[in-house]
């Protein structure tokens, strides 16, 4: 049987899904006062500036994966107006039910379905935009969810993959400090759960460079990308466009 990581740890194919599936099911209920205190609010900042590389606009299809409590779908929703259409979307339903809900009490109907991104079930060319903020770590086989979204974008659309990334040389064993010293601790303080944020950490760690993530998308079919260091690299910002 294939074999694949979770964070540090080998596991068959077939069991990462399963124990991703676990994480946030775990931590659903705190994920956005996580990610406040995590980032200090950077994720904000890298969200809003992702929504203004995406150039979305009103009539725009836009399909968000691993769109968990809503922030994107959210922002586009209110770009591509009355004639367009943001599908909401992630592979885990305790993620999915809490952006649906935050959703609806700010007034915003979309389509919200469970969605594996290694087989979107939607047609071929049907969106102008595709994004996946802090989703594309944690999927099994990300060449082939690569493809897919590639191969549901119309032909001069992006796809914008917002991902912690390769941190600049100088911050690195700061950076590490605080990713296997603090982040479990906070978890356990405020979520319950150390393991879950270990595996965060960890999962930073196996997620390809910035440059070889660009590889991987030109690979899938994109004709051009460029990459977007945010915050020395902690975050990269990928926009590839199909041809």
């Amino acid at each position: 049987m294939a074999q694949t990581h979770f964070g540090f740890e080998t596991v068959d194919e077939t069991a990462k899904a399963r124990r991703v599936r676990g994480v946030f099911d775990s931590v659903a209920g705190r994920y956005d006062l996580m990610n406040d205190l995590m980032s200090a609010g950077m994720h904000r900042v890298w969200k809003a500036y992702a929504v203004q590389v995406a150039d979305v606009r009103p009539g725009h299809q836009v399909l968000d994966i691993a769109g968990g409590t809503g922030d994107l779908a959210r922002a586009f929703a209110r770009r591509v107006g009355p004639q367009g259409l943001v599908v909401h979307t992630d592979i885990n339903e305790a993620m999915l039910s809490q952006g649906r809900n935050r959703l609806l009490d700010e007034g915003l109907v979309l389509p919200t379905t469970i969605c594996d991104a290694e087989r979107l079930p939607f047609g071929s060319q049907r969106f102008d935009r595709v994004s996946v903020a802090f989703g594309l770590r944690n999927m099994t086989d990300k060449a082939r969810a690569l493809a897919e979204m590639q191969r549901v974008l119309k032909p001069g659309g992006r796809l914008l993959v917002l991902e912690f990334s390769k941190v600049a040389a100088p911050l690195e064993r700061a950076y590490d400090w605080y990713s296997f010293q603090v982040l479990p601790r906070l978890g356990r303080w405020v979520a319950g759960d150390s393991e879950s944020y270990r595996y965060l950490a960890e999962s930073i760690r196996m997620h390809p460079d910035q440059q070889t993530l660009k590889a991987m998308m030109k690979t899938a079919g994109f004709g051009h990308v460029d990459v977007h260091n945010l915050s020395a690299g902690v975050v990269a910002l990928h926009v590839g466009i199909k041809c």
